[in-house]
């Protein structure tokens, strides 16, 4: 009689996965490549792009399950899951650029913009990045994880191994330094 999988949870489906275990892989595939597929494509709207990030995602996850299993570390499986797919779309990209080419385009009248616009679009970024920088490093990662990668509160909770309300109150910690620095 075959062991129903539906009651592991994602680490042990790594664990087993490191083991050989195919149908462990395929219930992990199962369970997490409909969330994977929609935070790409958020990333990323070329659909082949995605699709190969998603192939080479859990191909890197069948050959280096061995090394979440083995690993000291008690992060979450979705959370290294995610980094690995992360790097993918990131080689991705630097791909596409290598392999781009920009043909030249004859430019219209460029419009100078004025110089109050660029002072103040430089100041504003200058104290941006200063206020940024003075943020803790565990409040600019919650705030890197939900503004620029667009993870909800709860993905960036898995992808921090930490609770879901303190990842709200990192949140809210980085929103009023911001505004109070910018202000």
């Amino acid at each position: 009689m075959r062991e129903s999988l539906d009651a592991v949870d994602e680490g042990e489906l790594v664990r087993r996965t490191a083991a050989g275990d195919r149908r462990a892989f395929d219930e992990l595939y199962r369970r997490t490549s409909p969330w994977l597929a929609v935070r790409l494509r958020r990333r990323c709207a070329d659909a082949d792009v995605v699709a190969d990030v998603m192939q080479e995602t859990y191909l890197a996850v069948w050959r280096a399950a061995g090394s979440f299993a083995e690993s000291a570390v008690d992060g979450s499986a979705v959370g290294w899951l995610w980094t690995i797919a992360a790097n993918r779309m990131v080689d991705a990209f630097r791909r596409r650029a290598r392999q781009a080419q920009v043909p030249a385009v004859p430019t219209a009248e460029a419009v100078a913009p004025a110089a109050e616009d660029e002072v103040m679009a430089g100041r504003v970024g200058q104290d941006l990045e200063q206020a940024l920088l003075r943020l803790p490093p565990e409040v600019r990662q919650v705030l890197r994880a939900m503004v620029l990668d667009g993870l909800s509160a709860r993905d960036t909770a898995v992808l921090l191994n930490v609770p879901e309300g303190t990842v709200k109150s990192r949140a809210r910690r980085a929103r009023i330094a911001l505004r109070e620095a910018l202000s």
